[in-house]
């Protein structure tokens, strides 16, 4: 007995036509769609100031006005979080829908998560699990939306309807995380951002299908996607997803603690990869819950320096407005200044000649970063540095966000199931605890022989993906040989992964190791300052720390070049 689970959607934007392209693709019997982002909960609390029966995702209702009837005639269940703040608005849009539509759709949702927010604190959600689901599908729904579950929770959820699986049932349930954590992020599992890309034919990754698991009653599955759609799904594309913000060998989550440590990934056939292995544990006694406020106001400038004497006209310039910030009525109370070098030298075009100086403030009020910045550098325009000019006229500012996790005791929330015929449903907590055993420390292979070496990138053997969580960021590396393997487990140590990435020399990194997948997954604690809404790194989500270690030379084994 196998369930086929389908993604339609990694994030609020994705690909509109993913949901028609899924439903008439092939065999599925859930859909799902994750819409929501740490940024996502921002933006949607920043829409509901504006209308209160906003909140929820407005693109998936609008994929709904075909994608309800192509459900219908195929009989497949649609399981989203789409929902947002405001699941019950969006479910109601729903039924409107498809009275519109002349279909007999059952509509339920889940809620609880919306915790009341404290003191400047605009959104604060906790992280559901999947019962939530389950009992709505249970009572014959056939869309349910939700709103901050875990992104694992839409295929948790599903899967404990069809098998039956008790909440105590724990290398099933962290079997069935493992897949949902391949398919949240969509194309990522099926070639998309993928490191090994120049390995394959340009037209496979021109335009990935996005990715569905067979996932069967012991919790194992089958990664794969619909026959005829781009893309590739591969042991290394389903590594990287997995490695996707994620950090040690144990991943909590609200339905149970899934060991990452023992994931093994096996080719069952051409774009077939096998999830099997898997243990849990019981989850934690508390539910993370994601903090979003508005941190104050920013704003930017980057001026354009071209040809020669480039540090010194960044200093006239630096100079300059630090000179105007300084008489002005009102000096942003943070301000940063980074010298971008882009510029070659005796370059064929304009463009290459050119290096950036970005200027980045931030301050409590929007009078500080507004006239008082662009007024700074618009007036230097006939007085600064030969060539002067910026990529854009400087705005007036806009609203920044923080975010922050806390922990809540998981009976606190009060998880609920909305049935389609309007019964609210309280869902119980599974049990919990907050005593696991130590996880045993990861044998290495015994090191590579010693050889001759060669200076090179580290991305000629090993592949990396990165990304955030609130204000920090993980970077997993993994290799495709035993032999890679055996080189990297004892050379890439914490120490070196300073030395290749000098912005993380002050931060607390943690390497963790996991055997199975051949890889390292390193985290980076604020490196992103106060997460990505707050836009303190030039790289605010981390997305690309990964290719820059990539990038990085160090001595690499010839036998393995």
């Amino acid at each position: 007995m196998v369930l086929r689970i389908g993604n339609a959607s990694g994030f609020y934007g994705d690909r509109f036509d993913a949901v028609r392209e899924m439903l008439t693709g092939g065999e599925l019997d859930v859909l799902t769609g994750d819409y929501l982002a740490e940024l996502t909960m921002l933006i949607l609390g920043r829409d509901q100031l504006k209308d209160p029966a906003a909140g929820y995702a407005k693109t998936f209702l609008r994929q709904m006005e075909e994608g309800l009837g192509l459900a219908h005639e195929r009989g497949v269940r649609i399981v989203a979080n789409a929902g947002g703040l405001n699941p019950a608005g969006l479910a109601e849009a729903l039924r409107t829908l498809a009275v519109k539509l002349g279909l007999p759709t059952r509509i339920a949702h889940v809620e609880g998560d919306r915790l009341p927010p404290t003191d400047g604190v605009l959104t604060s959600n906790a992280y559901l699990g999947g019962a939530g689901i389950a009992a709505c599908l249970a009572a014959g729904a056939d869309v349910v939306v939700t709103g901050r579950v875990t992104d694992a929770a839409l295929v948790t959820g599903p899967a404990q309807w069809h098998f039956g699986w008790g909440p105590e049932e724990y290398d099933r349930l962290a079997g069935a995380v493992v897949a949902g954590h391949v398919l949240e992020c969509g194309t990522q599992a099926t070639g998309g951002n993928y490191a090994f890309f120049a390995d394959h034919d340009p037209a496979v990754l021109r335009r990935p299908g996005f990715p569905l698991a067979e996932l069967h009653a012991d919790g194992s599955a089958v990664i794969t996607k619909h026959a005829g759609t781009g893309g590739l799904v591969d042991v290394g594309t389903v590594t990287a997803q997995l490695l996707y913000e994620t950090a040690g060998a144990r991943y909590p989550g609200p339905d149970v603690t899934a060991r990452l440590d023992t994931v093994r990934l096996t080719q069952d056939g051409p774009d077939r990869v096998r999830i099997h292995g898997v243990t849990g544990e019981a989850p934690p006694p508390t539910l993370k819950v994601g903090l979003n406020r508005l941190g104050g106001f920013r704003n930017e400038v980057v001026f354009v320096l071209t040809g020669l004497d480039v540090e010194a006209k960044a200093r006239l310039v630096r100079d300059q407005v630090e000179d105007a910030l300084e008489h002005a009525d009102s000096r942003p109370a943070d301000v940063r200044w980074e010298l971008v070098r882009t510029d070659r030298e005796d370059a064929a075009t304009e463009e290459t000649a050119s290096a950036l100086l970005r200027l980045v403030v931030r301050d409590p009020s929007p009078e500080a970063v507004g006239r008082t910045v662009t007024g700074a550098a618009i007036e230097l325009a006939l007085a600064s540095y030969p060539g002067f000019h910026v990529t854009a006229p400087p705005g007036k500012g806009a609203p920044y966000g923080v975010f922050g996790s806390a922990y809540v005791p998981a009976a606190d929330v009060p998880h609920t199931a909305v049935l389609p015929d309007g019964t609210r449903v309280p869902v119980p907590v599974p049990p919990r605890t907050a005593d696991l055993v130590p996880v045993p420390a990861p044998e290495l292979p015994p090191p590579l022989p010693a050889g001759p070496t060669r200076r090179a990138p580290l991305g000629r053997i090993a592949g990396a993906r990165s990304g955030d969580k609130g204000g920090d960021a993980n970077v997993g590396v993994w290799v495709r040989t035993d032999e890679e393997w055996a080189w990297l487990a004892h050379v890439l140590t914490v120490e070196e992964f300073r030395e290749l990435l000098p912005e993380t020399a002050d931060l607390t990194v943690e390497r963790h190791v996991l055997p199975h997948l051949r890889a390292l997954n390193f985290t980076v604690a604020g490196i992103l300052g106060d997460g990505v809404a707050s836009q303190a790194r030039f790289d605010p989500q981390a997305k690309a720390l990964g290719e820059w270690l990539r990038s990085r030379h160090l001595d690499i084994p010839e036998v393995l070049l």
